[in-house]
């Protein structure tokens, strides 16, 4: 990866290498946001990474990648899998603010940190579920109402497939982000897209501008419903994947 373009440069000219223009507005509050997580980094281990470069690429770029290969409907529903930082929704949310976020978080310093964003930058139809995977999809509020769902490096795809599915409605796609070792994932995530309603669309490679390492986006389709006893109790699915 260069090392001689300023985060800015990088940003840039990387979103425009994604097919993305970014005006004015849109770059100084991702370019904001990275500064909010160094800060908070200083006291809550919220990335590994702290190179202001390497975060433009290895966060921003990777996570606005989704736009360069799927359209995510004006106004839809999208949540956030294992939000952590807020990677991937929260840079996808400053590009396109009309989406209405929901960051699912289990840990409450990564929540207390995704409330202070969306305090810091006004984020209209953004909240933070500071719950686990299993219990939020547990509720019968939180089944079957979500446009999209994303996750990006929290767990093996059959697991996230029982997390994410119950979520959204018939029709709702699911983006996971993952990198060597997709292919893999996605023949040991077969049993649980047939029990849980899901299809496999798509495995999509995606250039991320100044990584030297693959990306991949599998595209998947909530095309039958998902069983009442999905997901399993908390801790279950990451113990005893579906196979």
């Amino acid at each position: 990866m260069t090392t001689e373009k300023s985060p800015r440069e990088l940003l840039l000219e990387g979103s425009a290498a994604l097919g993305l223009v970014l005006d004015e507005g849109q770059t100084e509050a991702l370019l904001a946001y990275l500064g909010e997580i160094a800060a908070w980094n200083q006291r809550f281990n919220l990335t590994s990474i702290t190179d202001t470069r390497e975060m433009v690429v290895k966060h921003l770029l990777d996570s606005i990648a989704l736009f360069s290969r799927f359209e995510l409907a004006p106004g839809s529903s999208l949540v956030d899998i294992g939000a952590g930082a807020g990677l991937p929704g929260i840079p996808l949310k400053l590009i396109r603010p009309d989406l209405k976020l929901t960051l699912l978080e289990s840990s409450a310093k990564k929540s207390a940190f995704l409330a202070h964003i969306i305090e810091f930058f006004d984020l209209e139809n953004a909240i933070v579920a500071n719950e686990r995977a299993e219990d939020f999809g547990k509720s019968l509020e939180n089944r079957n109402i979500f446009s999209y769902a994303v996750s990006r490096a929290v767990a093996d795809l059959a697991v996230l497939v029982e997390y994410a599915l119950p979520l959204l409605r018939i029709g709702g796609r699911f983006f996971c982000y993952k990198a060597k070792g997709v292919l893999g994932e996605v023949e040991g995530a077969k049993q649980a897209l047939s029990l849980l309603g899901g299809r496999i669309d798509e495995v999509a490679e995606v250039v991320v501008p100044f990584l030297n390492a693959k990306r991949y986006l599998v595209a998947m389709t909530k095309v039958a419903p998902s069983g009442e006893t999905y997901p399993r109790r908390a801790g279950v699915p990451a113990k005893r994947p579906i196979r």
